[in-house]
């Protein structure tokens, strides 16, 4: 075995054991149950409040010829108010840290800075995925069965590979999320600092810009993670009045630029200011 293959399958080594100490990390506290517990009931909640006025409108426009609605477009427009809950989860990976000053372990145990942060994205970005799926099918059955009640006009369907896209899509938009929050994390430390500008990246920016009514600040909206996320998910119900003017494809791809550069320049950050290892007050 040459020595380039000898550390490499160090390399890998060390980032699974550092990804299986994260994962015990993240398990260990309680605020993950009440996060994800949190998320789950936001994600009910959102998408039969949603779920229930777009049957409504569309009998009150349309009466008896109103067209179908998918039960799962509404836990899709509900990731717009359950993410919340999985970004205060993924930024309290890294930020409590800096508050107990654990962070100190952390570093010790793992000093090259790209592998503690792989790691924790490593056990975020698919506990993130899963909450999304399993979340979205628990509020896309509620739909069902809400809009099912003759009040509703019997008016929701559930076509198998619409569900299985939207749940998907569900998964990877909170995955890619946390994600992006860990790099702000990362970068900021506190966990104040993240939350406002995580909270501002997703919805305060997009829809200020949006106000604006200007072409420009509405294009750049239209492409900030929030929107990018719902354009690639295909939902309609997302603030402007109907589908995204740009396709799927196009929303992932913003949304995975996004998600790189805040999780690099939070690498960048920790590797600047955190080139240190030994117990001590911090730089």
């Amino acid at each position: 075995m040459s020595a380039t293959t000898e550390r490499d399958a160090g390399g890998v080594r060390v980032l699974w054991q550092a990804a299986g100490a994260e994962w015990a990390k993240l398990w260990s506290v309680r605020s993950t149950w009440w996060c994800l517990t949190a998320a789950f009931a936001l994600m009910v909640l959102a998408a039969v409040t949603l779920g229930g006025a777009s049957a409504t409108e569309a009998l009150r426009s349309n009466g008896p010829a109103a067209g179908p609605v998918p039960a799962s477009e509404a836990a899709v427009s509900a990731t717009s108010f359950a993410q919340f809950a999985l970004v205060a989860l993924a930024m309290l990976t890294i930020t409590a840290e800096y508050a107990s000053g654990s962070i100190r372990v952390t570093l010790q145990a793992v000093p090259v800075r790209g592998v503690m942060l792989a790691a924790k994205a490593l056990v975020l970005a698919p506990v993130m995925a899963a909450t999304g799926v399993l979340s979205g099918a628990a509020a896309t059955a509620v739909v069902y069965a809400l809009l099912s009640l003759d009040v509703f006009g019997g008016l929701v369907v559930l076509p198998a590979g619409e569900l299985v896209r939207d749940l998907a899509g569900i998964g990877v938009y909170f995955a890619l999320i946390a994600v992006l929050t860990l790099g702000a994390g990362a970068a900021l430390r506190s966990a104040a600092g993240t939350l406002t500008v995580v909270f501002m990246l997703l919805m305060g920016l997009p829809l200020l810009l949006m106000m604006t009514g200007s072409g420009p600040a509405v294009a750049m909206s239209l492409r900030m993670p929030l929107f990018a996320g719902l354009a690639f998910m295909g939902s309609t119900d997302n603030m402007t009045g109907g589908p995204i003017p740009y396709p799927a494809g196009e929303g992932l791809a913003w949304l995975l630029a996004w998600t790189a550069t805040v999780l690099a320049a939070g690498h960048a950050v920790l590797r600047r200011r955190d080139a240190w290892t030994a117990p001590g007050p911090y730089p």
